[in-house]
């Protein structure tokens, strides 16, 4: 928990920039990692999974039909297959299904156009990042702007990939010790949707882990980790002590810690962050977006997606209730909005 701020509010919330600086760039792109450094973010935020040789690579998902230019790639076109994923059925590409080499042929474009018609604009101009070359632009922008820049990556259905002789977490501490970040302070920490794995790192490194979750569902690997717990089950004061025996962060969505009403309009906050920090976790939420269709309904501008709505005053609401980490897609208006006050560490 060193360098984290606490209940108290004595040291400004972290800021993460949500797969980069994603309100203004192509997720998961360095360009997009780049400028969320320069927009104000302690810390960059890639989602992981595995290319076919192994390697660790940044997109919101396997399937990378909607982020990717692979579709108009003739030389790809009979690796389209449809396959069950978290329990899903997906018809896409999918990186396990390439190599390296093969994925650093596409290019990114903009997963959600019609939310974000601007970003269109990048669509083609980027590579698909490794880990390592995440890490390495994160020490580079640290130096560049004199402060710790932490890198917090999102481990993406690592079940699904283990199952597939293609695990993400031997890789990652591979990685993460050839880096020396395999310590609390070094500025890197690991989220995941799942339990298992993070059990699994908890007991062979020392890494600051992020359990997250969801409103409603469970774990994909509930069963196969023996953990009874459902997401609302592991937001109970109960469940969250469970948590603590494993992790350092609970990553929650707006509307756990802030519930939307039946109309769509904020509602009044929930007890999970003071319980939370009761059981000595951290409160991250994810994810503050400042397009109208992100938005409770009495924060938008008007009918249409893509105008920007009030997000500073959902930005408030979570101030004021104690969180100790804000994910959001556009660091300017969340690092703007705060007191100047210093981050000792941006990750636990």
């Amino acid at each position: 928990m060193s360098g984290l701020p606490g209940p108290a509010g004595s040291v400004r919330p972290v800021v993460i920039a949500h797969r980069g600086a994603s309100g203004y760039r192509p997720e998961h792109t360095l360009a997009s990692y780049r400028l969320g450094v320069a927009l104000g973010a302690d810390v960059i935020e890639p989602d992981l999974v595995s290319t076919a040789d192994g390697v660790l690579v940044a997109r919101h998902e396997n399937e990378i039909g909607a982020t990717t230019d692979v579709s108009h790639h003739p030389e790809f076109a009979g690796r389209r297959a449809t396959k069950c994923v978290d329990g899903r059925e997906v018809t896409g590409w999918f990186t396990e299904d390439f190599t390296l080499q093969e994925l650093k042929t596409l290019r990114a474009v903009e997963r959600i156009p019609r939310a974000r018609p601007g970003n269109t604009a990048y669509d083609g101009w980027y590579e698909v990042p490794t880990l390592d070359e995440i890490l390495e632009l994160a020490e580079l922008a640290g130096a560049q702007h004199g402060r710790p820049i932490g890198v917090m990556p999102e481990l993406k259905s690592s079940t699904y990939f283990r199952e597939r002789d293609l695990p993400l977490e031997e890789p990652l501490l591979r990685t993460v010790r050839e880096w020396g970040l395999d310590s609390v302070g070094s500025g890197f920490a690991v989220q995941s949707f799942e339990v298992a794995n993070l059990q699994r790192l908890a007991a062979e490194s020392r890494l600051p882990l992020v359990q997250l979750v969801e409103v409603r569902g469970a774990p994909y690997d509930r069963v196969r980790a023996g953990n009874t717990l459902t997401y609302p089950e592991m937001v109970t004061a109960a469940g969250l002590a469970r948590v603590a025996e494993y992790a350092d962060v609970l990553g929650a969505p707006k509307d756990v810690l802030v519930p939307r009403r039946p109309d769509g309009r904020l509602g009044q906050p929930s007890s999970v962050t003071a319980d939370a920090h009761a059981a000595g976790l951290a409160v991250f939420v994810w994810t503050l977006r400042r397009e109208n269709v992100f938005l409770p309904l009495d924060l938008r501008s008007g009918p249409l997606d893509a105008d920007a709505g009030d997000v500073r005053s959902e930005l408030e609401v979570f101030l004021r209730l104690g969180v100790d980490g804000i994910f959001t897609d556009h660091p300017d208006v969340v690092a703007g909005a705060l007191t100047p006050l210093p981050v000792t560490s941006p990750v636990p």
